[in-house]
Order: C-alpha cells, then sequence, then structure tokens
C-alpha cells in the first residue's frame, strides 16, 4: 500500500481525507499534534479499512521537532508516495486590532508549516523515483482575501505561491504538487453567528462537506491524475 503522510488528520477535513484515502487503498500516515484520542479514533477507522493507523505526533510550526519527528519516519519508512498539508489554524481579527501574536503564529503554522514539513520529504520522495504527489490544502481566502483574516489570508495565499513554484521544480521528477482550496466547509472552524449570512454568498446555498474536499484530494493523488499539476481546484460551491 502506498503510504500518504496526512498532516492534521485527527478531525475536520483532515480526517475525511485519511478515512477517503484508505478507502481508495492507500495507508495514510496520520499526524497530530494535540487531542490524540481523536487521532487514535481515526487510525481505528483507517485499520477497519486495510491501513496500519499510524499517528505522527509534533508540532509542523516548530522547525526543528517537524524535521526530527520526519527524519525518523523516512529512516524507518523511507519515502512516502504522498503528502497531504492539511494542518492549519485561523485567529481571526480586524487588521487594526490584529495583535502580533496573531499574525506570526498564523504565518509560522498555516506557512512556515508548508516548509517545515516538505523539507524533509522533497528529497527522500525525489530519490525514491515513485512519481509521488504532494497536496497542500489552501482557502478561498487564500484565493480572493477575506475581511478579518489578513493574516490568514496572507498565509493561504503564500501557500498557493509555494506550491505553484514547488510544482515547477518537481515537474520533471514526475512529483506533482497541487493546491486544493475550500470555501465555507462544515467543521469546527464555522462560526455559527455569521452562518445566515455566509449562505447568502454561496450560490449553492449550503456550506460544502469535510467528505467534498477529500473526493479532490483523492482524485490528485490517484494515477489519473498524473498530467495535473502547479494547479488549485477552489471546492466552494460557485463563491468565485
Amino acid at each position: 500500500m502506498k503510504k500518504v503522510i496526512v498532516t492534521g488528520s485527527s478531525r475536520g477535513i483532515g480526517r475525511a481525507i485519511a478515512i477517503c484515502l484508505a478507502k481508495a487503498g492507500y495507508d495514510p500516515v496520520l499526524h497530530c499534534v494535540r487531542r490524540p484520542e481523536a487521532a487514535k479514533a481515526v487510525a481505528e477507522e483507517v485499520k477497519s479499512l486495510g491501513g496500519t493507523g499510524e499517528i505522527l505526533k509534533f508540532d509542523i510550526s516548530d522547525r526543528e521537532e517537524a524535521k526530527a519527528a520526519l527524519d525518523s519516519w523516512v529512516e524507518a519508512n523511507g519515502a512516502p508516495y504522498g503528502v497531504v498539508l492539511n494542518a492549519g489554524i485561523a485567529d481571526d481579527n480586524a487588521f487594526p486590532a490584529l495583535e502580533d501574536d496573531q499574525w506570526d503564529r498564523v504565518i509560522r503554522t498555516d506557512l512556515d508549516g508548508f516548509y517545515n514539513v516538505l523539507k524533509p520529504l522533497v528529497m527522500p520522495m525525489v530519490q525514491a523515483r515513485n512519481r509521488g504527489r504532494i497536496i497542500a490544502l489552501s482557502s478561498i481566502s487564500g484565493v480572493v482575501g477575506n475581511r478579518g483574516q489578513v493574516n490568514y489570508s496572507a498565509a493561504k495565499a503564500g501557500v498557493i505561491g509555494a506550491a505553484k513554484a514547488l510544482a515547477i521544480e518537481l515537474a520533471r521528477r514526475g512529483i506533482t504538487v497541487n493546491c486544493v482550496a475550500p470555501g465555507v466547509i462544515e467543521t469546527e472552524m464555522i462560526d455559527g453567528v455569521f452562518a445566515d449570512e455566509v449562505l447568502k454568498a454561496i450560490p449553492m446555498r449550503r456550506f460544502g462537506k469535510p467528505e467534498e474536499v477529500a473526493a479532490v484530494v483523492r482524485f490528485l493523488m490517484s494515477e489519473e491524475a498524473a498530467y495535473v499539476t502547479r494547479q488549485v481546484i477552489q471546492v466552494n460551491g460557485g463563491m468565485f
């Protein structure tokens, strides 16, 4: 079974991606930094689908911690076939009220996390010559910007730029690099107070489901997607 590291896979979109990939015959390697019990629950689901249910625990915003964990994993297992960069945080505020820590935490997690996770993995993937897959989760906020999310929009736009540049570097190796940019998805990050107002901006008049994002990731991970790279696929119900 092809191993795929899925960061932030203990809940929400990450959990849906891990389960979807396991159903498709991959062996998702789970990741968490908190909520170990939630990660263990996902691991049991993955095991029931034929995967190993392995869990990595490290903070993607901590470069040395991420490198140590991933170097150790590669030494024991070899290069992964794929990586799904899903883990991230949001910490919203109007820009005049945005605190330094809110900016730093979001950038260090959502943008620096791209580097911190992929740097230890890309060369092993190249050397393995397995024509693998890298998929980064961006956001509609990274595509068009969003009020109250200057920090989050900056980080997610940066992920798109980084992924497109990396796609060029890895194209000759047969490794594809793409982004999936979800719109408003039914997860814990939705603020119920503004739900009705947000729905008015969505032509489909509903929020997306984590499984609908996972299905796009599954396609990009597949053999059929071997000629799809450097793309941003939005899953947003027609918002933009």
